[in-house]
Parts: C-alpha cells; structure tokens; sequence
C-alpha cells in the first residue's frame, strides 16, 4: 500500500465509526516523522476506543505494520503511527485542549471528500 492508500484506509474507518470533525494535515515538507497527520474525535472514551480499533484492525488485515499504539487503554488521546500516516484520536475535552491543528497551523488542510475521492 502507498501512502495515499493508508491514507484513505485510516480516514474511512475513522468515519466509518463516526469519528468527528476528521482534519487531515499534510505533512509534507513540514515534518520529518510522517507525511499526514490524522485528527478526530470521538465524544466518549468508547466511542474514541472504537474509532481507534477500527482503524487499527484495518490496517493489520491489509497486513500493515503498526509502528505504535499508543492511549488506548484511557481512550483520552490515541496515537495510531502507521509509519507515514499518524492518526491521533481525541476525546473531545482532551482535542480542544492539544489544539493540533493550531500547533501545526502551517500544515496544509485536506477535507475528507478530498482524500476519498482521490
């Protein structure tokens, strides 16, 4: 899979399970660690633990290699890295509070239409 592909694979599962507010940052030129960061939330720590499984389980049935998970047993903020795409998984409370998408502002934005239609 190239990274597009992950891309895409993290982003429908996020959405699958009704992740909120999914921003997708490209990374590129601005980051060593990966090429898109993925950003959602889920309003309950069984909401946020089910958007980051299922990402999770998708990722190793297409034979994935997951880098890191981590937070997933307080389900406040997951960190999924499948190497070139890194999804991080809030709770809402904790998502307003890190504000990543202000951290890293001068990351470039993609909408969701705009991955799943590529």
């Amino acid at each position: 899979m190239n990274t597009n592909d992950v891309l895409d694979l993290a982003v429908r599962a996020a959405d699958d399970k009704k992740a909120a507010d999914i921003t997708i940052l490209n990374m590129d030129g601005i980051s060593l660690i990966a090429d898109y960061f993925v950003i959602c939330h889920g309003n309950s720590e069984k909401q946020v633990e089910a958007i980051a499984r299922e990402i999770k389980d998708r990722a190793q049935e297409e034979g994935l290699n997951l880098k890191r998970l981590e937070g997933i047993d307080e389900s406040r903020w997951v960190l999924i890295d499948l190497n070139h795409v890194i999804v991080h998984v809030f709770h809402k409370e904790e998502r307003l509070y890190y504000n990543l998408e202000k951290l890293w502002g001068d990351a470039p934005t993609m909408t969701v239409e705009q991955v799943l239609n590529t």
